[in-house]
């Protein structure tokens, strides 16, 4: 009797991440979450399923020391605990409905923003069937050579690369966002090749960005080194490296 309106949510930022390809044999971690969990207590989830109706006013987002802009629906940004307060109290301003985010780094802010429009961000995390394993979807340089050309970002606080997920992690720890926290630690989980001081210098980073209590993510960085640990071996300055990382 109605026609079904549909929306595309490619217009949340001006600055989106690229289109990820799709693959007949691969599922997405959205994809592959619902499925195992439809006899589960269903709960609310952090992201707005792709295709709802998105009637909520429009924020402007200010974000990083050069002001890059962004927008997005009033309702996906209040699925983080962090944004509800804003909208709801006077940090927003209320004539241009505008938040500014100077801190923030917009590599990842878009990553955060993708992921509360579509359940994961750019690269996707992706289920083979055939292997029964997770994987991160390809990334394909320009002549077609499989690479990985997102997995860090430049930090001009720590003044170096760190891993892009590690900066996911601790922005969705102060957005208050859960499952994007355990979706950052899966994708850095199957991460590979990685330097000695990028590993190092993203622990010190993000256990300094999260509580101690954070085991977790702990146990992640320990596993990290554990299975780099050839690399460490490598580098030849592996006692240096490991006495400057500080406490594990």
């Amino acid at each position: 009797m109605f026609a079904r309106r549909s929306y595309h949510n490619d217009s949340f930022s001006k600055h989106r991440a690229g289109k990820s390809a799709t693959s007949r044999q691969k599922r997405s971690f959205r994809d592959h979450a619902a499925a195992t969990k439809r006899m589960e207590k269903p709960r609310k989830p952090e992201s707005q399923p792709t295709g709802s109706t998105l009637t909520s006013p429009i924020i402007t987002l200010c974000v990083g020391p050069e002001q890059r802009l962004f927008a997005a629906h009033e309702d996906i940004l209040s699925n983080s605990p962090f944004f509800a307060a804003i909208c709801r109290g006077q940090f927003l301003e209320s004539t241009s409905k505008r938040v500014n985010l100077p801190e923030e780094l917009p590599e990842v802010f878009s990553s955060v923003l993708e992921y509360l429009y579509k359940g994961d961000y750019y690269p996707r995390l992706l289920h083979n069937k055939r292997r029964n394993a997770w994987e991160l979807e390809d990334l394909r340089d320009t002549n077609g050579a499989t690479g990985n050309t997102e997995s860090t970002v430049y930090h001009q606080g720590a003044s170096q690369l760190l891993l892009k997920d590690t900066l996911v992690y601790c922005t969705a720890e102060r957005y208050g966002l859960e499952e994007l926290k355990r979706l950052a630690l899966r994708k850095q989980g199957l991460q590979s090749g990685i330097q000695c001081a990028t590993i190092l210098a993203s622990a010190r980073y993000a256990y300094a960005n999260t509580p101690e209590n954070d085991s977790k993510l702990r146990a992640h960085y320990l596993a990290l080194i554990i299975r780099s640990r050839a690399t460490f071996k490598r580098s030849g300055t592996m006692q240096m490296e490991m006495e400057s990382g500080g406490l594990l």
